[in-house]
């Protein structure tokens, strides 16, 4: 029957065509809504898929003319700082952000720069580095003297071309493992403000960057063990993660179940079983308002929960008080076959990240690792080596698992310059106070195993010709 309806100044519309096609079964109202609007969706993905091939373009152009720079920092041993100075370190760095607008992302191909923190030993010896693009260096310069002005910062050669990028090899053995949180981002890991005990009068801090650095004591001659912490600049737009967080467990609501794959998989047939059902029933299909609706839970009190939930809360909301970077850890062990022992280190490396595990908010867990299992193992472990040196020595953050999202208190704690009490051998440390030095002052030096950067201000200085020694005879005006 079909159905008009008549508006004044005599306009009619006619819904017969409409009314007709949703009688049809629901089978055949699919194949129409998909030939009449089918090529609209295909083009909105080709679009999609244009705009981010561009967007890769252009950004592969932007990259071109980048410069890194690897800097190695040497702190004196009587130089008392907290962690909480590389706190400062973090929030100084968080002001190479950028935000491209439209015509500077899709034109210019504006793309964000990261960091790199790293914590090395090359056979036993031990160093703190950072690696910047060359722009940024003057930043990662004034934010470490300013927490350290007696520091020492030298640009060095980069360690990681030591080691083969080709698995297998006939020389190297390599083992990597990547980072990532047990829990949602918007919560915290157990910081260095929980390691203050006060034990006597004058030792309140029990130093958790200690623990780490054992582990790099374990390497001996023919072995090397890297620690970096990739860190991109972030907005503020995670924190929309953990506000909703907090109203979620101020509401008392249950968690949602996560959809996995499986699950994924298996809620297609499950769906068109029970359309066919539907159709085939004899019975009329149910009312959706005869349904039981599910009674929202009421509105929650804070004063409603439990004293941990409580210190959860109080936890998220100072995470999310702070800036905060988009990051990933990683760790590689490589050595010469004949040397080659993982667990030596590795293992105490994972435990040492237990420390900072907390019970109902969020740990640092292994994620992934260069180690395949059943078919084709020994074909897919060097495939999953040489996809994760390259990772591991391009500093790249989008390769492997997903980033997530640290706060600058939370970095510090992973990564800060060790106190005195911390007798961490062979951990290179400037030895003396910079000053003007005597006239011929004899100078010993100390052979590292990382290299002075060729080109820098050290080798320009080298290249500076010597004046010539005057004549023995002068004449006298």
């Amino acid at each position: 029957m079909p159905v008009i309806l008549e508006f004044p100044f005599g306009i009619t519309v006619d819904f017969s065509f409409w009314t007709t096609i949703l009688g049809w079964p629901t089978n055949e109202l699919m194949k129409a809504v998909f030939a009449m609007a089918g090529w609209a969706v295909l083009i909105i993905v080709f679009f999609y898929m244009g705009a981010e091939l561009w967007i890769s373009y252009r950004q592969s152009k932007f990259t071109k003319s980048w410069k890194w720079t690897l800097l190695a920092i040497d702190i004196p041993p009587n130089e008392i700082q907290s962690p909480k100075a590389v706190e400062q370190i973090f929030a100084h760095l968080s002001g190479a952000h950028v935000s491209p607008n439209v015509g500077e992302k899709y034109w210019n191909g504006v793309k964000q720069k990261w960091f790199s923190l790293e914590i090395i030993s090359i056979e036993g010896y031990i160093q703190f580095l950072v690696y910047t693009e060359s722009q940024f260096r003057d930043l990662v310069e004034a934010a470490i003297y300013a927490q350290y002005p007696m520091a020492e910062i030298t640009e060095v050669e980069d360690y990681v071309n030591n080691i083969p990028s080709k698995y297998p090899n006939d020389e190297y053995e390599a083992y990597g493992l990547e980072f990532g949180l047990e829990n949602e981002e918007a919560y915290p890991i157990r910081t260095y403000p929980e390691f203050e005990h006060s034990v006597t009068k004058d030792f309140m801090f029990n130093d958790p960057i200690a623990s780490v650095l054992e582990n790099f004591t374990r390497i001996s001659s023919g072995e090397n063990f890297w620690f970096q912490i990739i860190l991109e600049p972030f907005g503020d737009k995670w924190k929309e993660k953990g506000i909703a967080l907090v109203k979620k467990i101020i509401a008392q609501k249950k968690p949602e179940p996560k959809n996995n794959f499986l699950s994924l998989i298996l809620s297609i047939p499950l769906a068109i079983l029970g359309e066919f059902w539907e159709h085939i029933s004899s019975s009329a299909p149910a009312d959706p308002k005869d349904k039981k609706k599910e009674k929202e839970p009421p509105a929650g009190k804070i004063s409603d929960l439990s004293p941990g939930v409580k210190n959860a809360v109080a936890a998220v909301e100072e995470k999310i008080a702070k800036v905060g970077f988009r990051t990933k850890l990683r760790i590689l062990y490589a050595a010469r076959k004949e040397v080659f022992n993982p667990s030596k280190c590795v293992k105490g490396f994972v435990g040492s990240l237990n420390q900072f595990n907390y019970s109902g908010r969020n740990a640092l867990i292994p994620k992934s690792a260069t180690e395949a299992y059943y078919a084709f193992k020994t074909y897919r472990t060097n495939d999953l080596k040489v996809r994760f040196v390259s990772a591991f020595k391009k500093r790249k953050l989008k390769v492997g698992k997903t980033p997530y999202v640290l706060n600058i208190e939370e970095l510090a704690t992973l990564w800060h310059f060790p106190l005195p009490l911390v007798k961490t051998p062979l951990l290179q440390k400037a030895s003396v106070k910079r000053a003007e030095p005597p006239i011929n002052l004899p100078t010993e030096t100390f052979e590292s195993p990382l290299r002075l950067k060729r080109g820098g201000e050290e080798a320009k200085k080298a290249e500076i010709p010597t004046e010539p020694a005057p004549p023995e005879e002068l004449p006298y005006g």
